[in-house]
């Protein structure tokens, strides 16, 4: 994105925010609303906003009811139409954003319902980055099909936003790339951004989005409703995960998923990791790696 486009997300994003604190918000320098990555909400502590160097405060203190505000903005005035999602601590909103929320959890037989008193509430600046998947999904195809690959780094290292890139470029195609039918199991509506019903960002004209569903309920759903040639999931955490997608592998799927690692000697630590290199499920990793002149892309084969 250029920089102009950089500042006119953080100003849709800001468009969120109640009137006084959208105010505050607007109120940075061009530089710091194109590196903004986050608008941060506490009730009873400063506005703040995430900068790669950290949390910046805004002189603006968030008011308890300003937070709900936030959520009627967010829904369009609509909160009982997003009941679904409210319950899971987050929103989508049109545009692509996302809101994450706390407060306090409304339990019923073990199962939260709702959240009410809102205490936090975090807003994604989602930002597409199309192009920077070109040259690696050509790389990812191995004896004429895709081979299963892992996308790694520590947190905040721009997982979702390769996913996103990699699902568009492998569903749309091109003369080095043969183009995917994908289902994408998007949890927690980090990557299509759904907004009744319609993703609100490219994630290709091949790819198919079940979006709020755990992973390990979501993989076994589109192997059976969606004829998928490629599953692909947002950060794997749980040993559930591994055996929906170890199901996928059998049936002849590939798969494309994030994992909070910075290399594969990483994975090999974590018994839950290990155990997915020894089944053999990925073959492929590609690490990302970010220093001060930006983001690279590494791709390696992993140990059979």
């Amino acid at each position: 994105m250029q920089k102009n486009e950089l500042v006119s997300r953080y100003e849709q994003a800001a468009a969120i925010l109640p009137s006084r604190l959208r105010k505050a918000a607007l109120a940075l320098t061009e530089e710091e609303k194109a590196a903004a990555e986050e608008l941060r909400l506490r009730a009873g502590r400063p506005l703040t906003v995430l900068l790669p160097t950290g949390e910046l405060p805004l002189e603006a203190e968030v008011e308890p009811e300003e937070l709900e505000t936030l959520c009627d903005i967010a829904t369009e005035f609509s909160r009982y139409a997003a009941s679904e999602t409210i319950r899971e601590g987050f929103l989508p909103v049109r545009g692509g954003f996302r809101v994450g929320l706390c407060g306090t959890a409304v339990m019923k037989d073990g199962v939260n319902t709702n959240l009410k008193n809102l205490s936090s509430a975090v807003v994604r600046i989602a930002r597409e980055r199309r192009g920077i998947a070109d040259c690696i999904a050509p790389r990812l195809f191995q004896n004429g099909g895709f081979a299963s690959t892992l996308i790694l780094s520590p947190p905040g290292g721009g997982k979702t936003t390769l996913l996103r890139d990699l699902v568009r470029r492998l569903s749309q195609g091109g003369p080095d790339c043969p183009p995917q039918r994908i289902s994408l199991i998007d949890e927690r509506g980090e990557v299509a951004v759904v907004f009744r019903g319609a993703p609100q960002m490219d994630v290709g004209p091949r790819t198919d989005v079940l979006d709020a569903c755990p992973k390990a309920l979501g993989i076994p759903i589109v192997l059976r409703a969606m004829n998928p040639q490629i599953i692909a999931v947002d950060e794997i955490t749980v040993r559930e995960d591994l055996t929906a997608m170890s199901l996928a592998a059998g049936c002849g799927v590939g798969l494309l998923a994030t994992i909070h690692a910075a290399g594969v000697p990483e994975l090999l630590r974590k018994p839950l990791y290990r155990q997915l290199l020894e089944n053999q499920v990925f073959r492929l990793a590609v690490r990302i790696l970010r220093d001060e002149n930006g983001r690279a892309y590494e791709l390696e084969e992993l140990p059979c």
